[in-house]
């Protein structure tokens, strides 16, 4: 099923509103301000100009009140009325500009009086918004450029995150090759400080890829922290990688912006693993923000390939639910399937999830799932951090319990006397 707004000339936004007043009347207040209205009437707001470029209330859906504010307000007694509004904005007056989006129907929004939360449930775009480049590999380049044809990517992270010397890592990498993963990364955080430069790292980890290769036929795709909030610093940072025989990237959306995304991927010949840190900020409270199905379509849009989105029992705050909903956002189509991004399960995994996500994604195996601490912190090293994660994903398509697998498997075994 496609995820597009079937009229061809309006961007249908859905919020989520709460205020003491009317949520009808927030919505049309909404509606006026992020477009051709102000607080009072105007003369040049004729009927043409209002037919050109009004945004239009479609629906308001009231939702249960709430008690207390989503933002605390002291002057403010509840009942707080809730209820998910949907606008529609004129194609003719955004167009299919993203900083255009940005600013009339995420950013505008959120400075109007009178609510106490707000929150951008989806957008739907028409097919206009086609002409942004979107994943240059997607799904499909990954398993190419990973030489794995079907089921699921194993990957893993190196760890600890800061700290270690190029010389240092390099040994660890050369084990996990030999344990048979099929992709390493840099952790977000690592991007070139003073003790592990970008440059020396490349140095360092490409001879290692690329002798594992020569031996195996098998190319490890590693992905190198190349973010900065300079652009032309980050492909110069892009261009060390690629020169050297690289084939993938880390980039931290988020730090480097719609602008620094938009000008990587026009010059990109990398795979681009997207991390999402800071997404948190604009997600955490329910009552506020932004939900991942609008976030990730913009970030889709403007070329991801590889998209983490944490996972089953994360290490982190985010709840089940919330993970299967935004790998159900990844692998829904925004226009077709070449732009699905490759779902990243990660975050406090080590293979006891594996049943679970293998179940509530829908027995699907195109997915990275990436072990961090899961692997390196194996009681028996990290090649055996490996093999278990993989037992573990056999026991999962096999319709195996864990229990019942680690009976022939001592390295998961192993991973469940230590994390299960």
């Amino acid at each position: 099923m496609q995820d597009r707004n079937t009229s061809a000339d309006v961007i249908r936004v859905t919020y989520r509103i709460e205020t003491t007043e009317s949520p009808e009347k927030i919505a049309h207040k909404m509606a006026g301000d992020q477009s051709t209205g102000t607080f009072t009437e105007l003369p040049g707001e004729s009927e043409e100009v209002q037919a050109r470029c009004a945004a239009r209330v479609v629906s308001v859906e009231n939702l249960e009140p709430h008690s207390f504010a989503s933002i605390p307000d002291p002057a403010l007694k509840g009942p707080f009325n809730r209820a998910d509004i949907a606008i529609d904005f004129p194609l003719e007056a955004i167009g299919t500009d993203i900083a255009a989006l940005a600013t009339i129907v995420i950013g505008g929004a959120f400075s109007i009086r009178g609510v106490t939360g707000i929150r951008i449930m989806d957008i739907s775009l028409p097919d206009a918004w086609n002409c942004h480049p979107g994943p240059q590999f997607g799904i499909d380049g990954s398993r190419r450029l990973m030489g794995v044809k079907e089921g699921v990517m194993i990957a893993s992270i190196i760890k600890p995150s800061l700290g270690l010397l190029p010389e240092e890592t390099a040994p660890m990498i050369a084990e996990l090759c030999e344990a048979g993963v099929d992709f390493i990364k840099d952790d977000e955080k690592l991007m070139s400080p003073g003790y592990s430069p970008l440059e020396k790292r490349v140095e360092a980890f490409m001879p290692v890829i690329k002798d594992h290769e020569q031996k195996t036929g098998k190319k490890v795709m590693y992905a190198f922290g190349i973010s900065s909030a300079d652009p032309d610093e980050m492909m110069r940072n892009h261009d060390i990688v690629l020169k050297a025989g690289g084939n993938a990237a880390v980039v931290n959306i988020n730090s480097i912006g719609y602008g620094g995304m938009s000008f990587l991927r026009k010059r990109s010949g990398l795979c681009l693993h997207a991390h999402r840190n800071g997404w948190d900020i604009m997600t955490r409270n329910p009552g506020f923000g932004m939900e991942f199905s609008p976030y990730q379509k913009i970030w889709r849009l403007l070329g991801v390939d590889q998209f983490q989105i944490n996972g089953i029992r994360a290490k982190y705050w985010e709840s089940d639910d919330s993970f299967v909903k935004s790998f159900e956002n990844c692998m829904t189509p925004i226009f077709d399937e070449s732009d699905r991004p490759l779902p990243v399960v990660c975050s406090g995994q080590w293979g006891g999830q594996a049943v679970d996500t293998y179940q509530r994604t829908g027995k699907t195996l195109d997915l990275m799932y990436l072990g961090g601490g899961g692997i390196h912190g194996h009681p028996n090293g990290a090649a055996a951090g490996v093999r278990a994660i993989r037992q573990a994903w056999q026991a999962a398509e096999a319709g195996l319990t864990l229990p019942e697998m680690a009976k022939s498997c001592p390295e998961l075994a192993a991973a469940l006397a230590k994390w299960g």
